[in-house]
């Protein structure tokens, strides 16, 4: 007697397939996404324009983009209706990791010299590695998987550049991450815009 077969698990549990969504989850993913990729953009402008080029200027303005971005996801995974369990899960434990990570940014903005710099570094990089991780295993096969797949290497190659350059000057932190921040949002920009969107035209 043969006995039955577990069900297999895939990381396609996890992906954002607008096909399998209704045109509301569609509509608020990319909502999200445009909202927290132009998050990311205005403040890498800000950031590479800013008069004052601190590292608290870094830590305040990184904290900003983390609690925002965090937000998003555990709304998202609270909201969104249509979303697998395990996606669900997924973006609220992630959005929870980033508005930990924006708290702690913010209240330790005040912080001097080396200790700020390192703790900066740290907070940029876990938190871009997040990011990246969450949006190549949420790309699923969908035809903006592309999109998704490059924001989220570049997001993670971000992350893991200034985490293992660990003697950044405060300047050159503050280029990279302005840079990065341009990039990224851009790119969050596009996945907005590209999200759904053959979905969608044929829903209408």
């Amino acid at each position: 007697m043969s006995s039955p077969q577990s069900p297999t698990f895939t990381l396609d549990e996890f992906a954002l397939d607008p096909a399998k969504l209704a045109k509301s989850a569609i509509k608020g993913i990319r909502l999200a996404f445009g909202i927290s990729g132009a998050v990311a953009l205005i403040l890498g402008v800000v950031l590479l324009f800013w008069p004052t080029k601190t590292l608290a200027v870094v830590a305040i303005f990184l904290g900003i983009n983390f609690l925002i971005t965090g937000a998003i996801k555990v709304a998202l995974g609270i909201f969104t209706y249509g979303l697998s369990a395990g996606m669900r899960i997924l973006d609220i434990l992630f959005g929870l990791i980033l508005l930990v990570a924006g708290i702690v940014a913010i209240k330790n903005s005040a912080a001097t010299g080396e200790v700020l710099l390192i703790f900066t570094v740290i907070i940029i990089g876990i938190g871009w590695i997040i990011e990246g991780i969450l949006a190549i295993v949420e790309s699923g096969k969908t035809a903006s998987r592309t999109w998704a797949v490059v924001f989220g290497g570049l997001s993670i190659v971000a992350g893991i550049v200034v985490l293992v350059v660990p003697t950044w000057s405060a300047l050159w932190l503050l280029l990279i991450t302005g840079i990065s921040l341009v990039i990224l949002g851009v790119l969050g920009i596009v996945r907005a815009i590209t999200f759904g969107r053959g979905v969608l035209s044929n829903l209408s």
